[in-house]
């Protein structure tokens, strides 16, 4: 029963919640902390003391099952690390959004379903839960409720629902050439027997359902999503979005590849060739589209495309070092985005301003968020000793002991030349931050918004214009830097990703032991 509790808590504490406050104006704070500590409490214990339970059966091959092994552990570690720290973060950058407890609502809602998706104990039953995900996360894409949030929100769902109808195919095929599907197994469930003769068709429907669940983590070529929502959708939301719920498709093709289909099969077919040479395409090209882009949160999500193409590679590979290398790169990525995400945010919150040339300067004000950006940007770029580098090791050493011939070869080139292109990204933020040179008068006090009394365009004022204690009227206050202002829920959890990133980069070699006997 803990799993259904784990699962099914915080999708009843976000109903509740919004039925008690959906029509209100304030939001207190108490209600909230409580559900996500009781969601932590329920979920770990699931995870530690959990027993296999299986919900209801509809055919001897289809039943709603839960279980829960190392990697459903690892994934939902992440989940709750990431959900809980942008909670506190998000009581801060909320109070310059409107329609909150709707948008707190689903926050928990879609935990929940997360929290189902890593639980599950089979194809169907994960099936359903990653749809939930789906359903449930669209509301925070189209939060703002704008022309342009209806449109991306629509435009996720869409995407999303297309991808995932090409994974229900590949599930259909499985389940009629499988021996018994009703649980997940190490090596994969596929009856050889039956499947003999039949190999052109299960390849091709194989193949599609890895395009369509790697909708989700935005795969090429169904990567179209992702630089739409994420910009448009408020920085806790869009931290989730890079952060774990992309990643909700990556868990899903572990499951299909490795425990359903079993990696024997697509070893050495034009499905495996096809599978890398896409994802190198992608991390190649999310960085390249990332270079010229002069938004940060779209310039970020166009990273995002590339960083968790990353873990395609290292599953596409079809090794043990792949997948481990996969899934160190997963946990750091969700650390290290989630926390550029919020740093975006704070820009945002604190001088309204989202092109990174406002930025030049803005170190002076906001020094913490800026050394949090630079230290999560390291770890993304893979510098040591942060936990892109333990990830990106393993992911070229993979490579070069696959024996796939020239792919062995380009694999860590591509990665080498993404790492570039991701430092030209990303440092440049960081060093005309800190170091604006000629300009830092006018990019300082521009980014800055005017203090006399204009500030309510590009101080952090209420949507409504009010402006309320967002203004930073007074004039005492205009002598202080507005990072003097932002309380310690917004810096500390960008602090704690950062300890994550860097936790995962000098224990990731003992952490990848974890993952054994999975391939």
């Amino acid at each position: 029963m803990l799993y259904l509790l784990a699962f099914i808590f915080p999708i009843a504490w976000g109903t509740i919640l919004f039925v008690k406050f959906g029509k209100q104006e304030t939001w207190p704070k108490g209600p909230y902390m409580l559900g996500i500590i009781l969601t932590d409490i329920f979920a770990i214990a699931s995870m530690v003391a959990g027993k296999p339970i299986t919900l209801f059966t509809l055919s001897p091959k289809v039943s709603f099952a839960f279980d829960m092994d190392v990697v459903g552990k690892w994934f939902l570690a992440a989940v709750l690390l990431l959900y809980t720290l942008t909670l506190v973060y998000a009581f801060v950058y909320l109070k310059i959004e409107e329609h909150v407890p709707t948008f707190l609502a689903f926050y928990f809602i879609s935990l929940g379903a997360l929290i189902a998706v890593c639980s599950s104990a089979n194809l169907v039953t994960i099936y359903f839960a990653f749809e939930l995900t789906t359903l449930t996360t669209v509301p925070l894409v189209l939060h703002e409720q704008s022309k342009e949030a209806v449109a991306a929100g629509l435009k996720y769902l869409f995407y999303s629902i297309g991808g995932a109808l090409l994974g229900l195919l590949g599930v259909f095929f499985l389940y009629s050439y499988s021996q018994d599907p009703s649980a997940f197994v190490p090596g994969g469930v596929l009856d050889a027997a039956k499947a003999s003769g039949n190999q052109t068709i299960l390849l091709v429907a194989f193949f599609l359902a890895i395009l369509g669940y790697g909708t989700k983590a935005g795969m090429y070529p169904m990567h179209g999503w992702l630089p739409t929502a994420h910009p448009i959708a408020p920085a806790p939301a869009s931290a989730l979005l890079s952060g774990i719920i992309a990643k909700s498709g990556v868990l899903v093709i572990i499951r299909f590849v490795f425990y359903s289909v079993g990696a024997d099969f697509l070893r050495g077919t034009w499905v495996q060739y096809a599978w890398i040479g896409i994802a190198l395409l992608t991390i190649f090209m999310g960085s390249m589209m990332a270079f010229g882009e002069k938004i940060l949160k779209k310039r970020l999500a166009y990273s995002t495309i590339s960083q968790i193409s990353y873990v395609m590679l290292g599953m596409a590979l079809l090794t043990q070092e792949g997948l481990q290398g996969g899934l160190l790169q997963m946990m750091q990525h969700a650390a290290s985005k989630a926390c550029l995400f919020l740093c975006a945010g704070a820009f945002i919150y604190l001088y309204k301003k989202r092109d990174v040339r406002e930025l030049k300067g803005i170190g002076k004000t906001s020094p913490m968020i800026l050394w949090a950006f630079f230290f999560a940007a390291m770890s993304l770029v893979g510098i040591p000793p942060m936990g892109g580098f333990t990830s990106k090791w393993h992911l070229a050493q993979a490579a070069l002991n696959s024996g796939l011939g020239f792919l062995s070869a380009l694999a860590p080139i591509v990665l080498l030349v993404s790492a570039l292109l991701t430092a030209g990204n990303l440092f440049p933020v960081v060093i005309d931050g800190f170091f604006p040179g000629h300009e830092e008068g006018e990019g300082h006090g521009h980014g800055h918004g005017d203090r006399d009394g204009k500030g309510g365009d590009n101080a952090h004022s209420d949507r409504d214009g009010k402006g309320g204690d967002h203004a930073h009227a007074a004039a005492g206050e205009q002598k202080k830097g507005p990072f003097e202002k932002a309380p310690a829920m917004m810096w500390l959890p960008l602090i704690g990703l950062c300890l994550i990133s860097l936790v995962i980069g000098l224990f990731g070699n003992s952490l990848v032991a974890m993952f054994g006997g999975i391939v």
